[in-house]
C-alpha cells in the first residue's frame, strides 16, 4: 500500500510513520507527505528520509473545494492509497473524504469522544480529569467524530503542566499509530483494490 501522511506542524507523528515505514514495521510505504502549512517542519522532516512532499497553503485557492481537489491530484499522481494525518490541522472536506473514502486515519489527543478539536490536552486539564488518552479513528465529515479504530490510556498526574501530558501523549502516539496503521494494512477491508479511479 502506498500510504500519504497529512501534517500541519512539527511532524513527530510523520516521523514515527516514515520510520516504521523504513523499518518495513508500517505495512505500507509512506510515498508522500503533504501540508496545508508551506513552513511547517514535517516538510524538512520527511525530506531528510528521502519523502516526496507537497505543501499547498489553502488561501492560495478560492475554495477549500480547488484545494482539496489540487490535493487530490497529487496523490494520484503519486499513486496513493491510503492517508494517515498526523496533525494535519484542518477538517477534511468532502473532496478528499469522496475520492479516499474509508481510507483516511487520524490520530487525536483525547480518549474520543471527549476533547475534540483544538488543544485537546488544555480541554482535559481544564475539565480536571485523572485521565486522557490517544485515539485513531477512522475521518468522516465531523470533527473527530469517525469510527474508533484504537485507544489508549495516560494518566494526568497531579501537578502536570500541559508539556508533560504532551510528552506522554507522543510516547504513545509514536508507538500506537504505526502498530495501528500496520494492522489496518493488513486486514481485508481497508483500501479497496489498490487503485484511484
Amino acid at each position: 500500500m502506498r500510504i500519504a501522511v497529512f501534517a500541519s506542524g512539527t511532524g513527530s507523528n510523520a516521523e514515527a510513520l516514515i520510520q516504521a515505514a523504513k523499518e518495513n514495521q508500517l505495512g505500507g510505504e509512506v510515498v508522500l507527505l503533504v501540508s496545508d502549512k508551506p513552513e511547517a517542519g514535517a516538510l524538512k522532516k520527511a525530506e531528510s528520509y528521502g519523502i516526496k512532499t507537497v505543501a499547498l497553503a489553502l488561501k492560495s485557492f478560492a475554495t477549500k473545494a480547488e484545494y482539496e481537489a489540487k490535493v487530490v491530484e497529487h496523490l494520484q499522481d503519486h499513486k496513493v492509497d491510503f492517508l494517515c494525518l498526523a496533525g494535519y490541522m484542518r477538517l477534511v472536506g468532502s473532496t478528499l473524504l469522496t475520492a479516499y473514502e474509508g481510507r483516511i486515519v487520524n490520530i487525536h489527543p483525547s480518549l474520543l469522544p471527549a476533547f475534540p478539536g483544538l488543544d485537546a490536552v488544555g480541554q482535559a486539564l481544564t475539565a480536571g480529569v485523572s485521565e486522557t488518552g490517544v485515539t485513531i479513528h477512522f475521518v468522516d465529515a465531523g470533527m473527530d467524530t469517525g469510527p474508533i479504530i484504537a485507544q489508549e490510556t495516560v494518566l494526568i498526574q497531579k501537578g502536570d503542566t500541559s508539556e508533560d501530558v504532551m510528552k506522554k501523549i507522543q510516547a504513545v502516539e509514536h508507538q500506537l499509530y504505526p502498530r495501528t496503521v500496520k494492522q489496518l494494512m493488513e486486514s481485508k477491508d481497508v483500501g479497496g483494490d489498490g487503485h484511484n479511479e
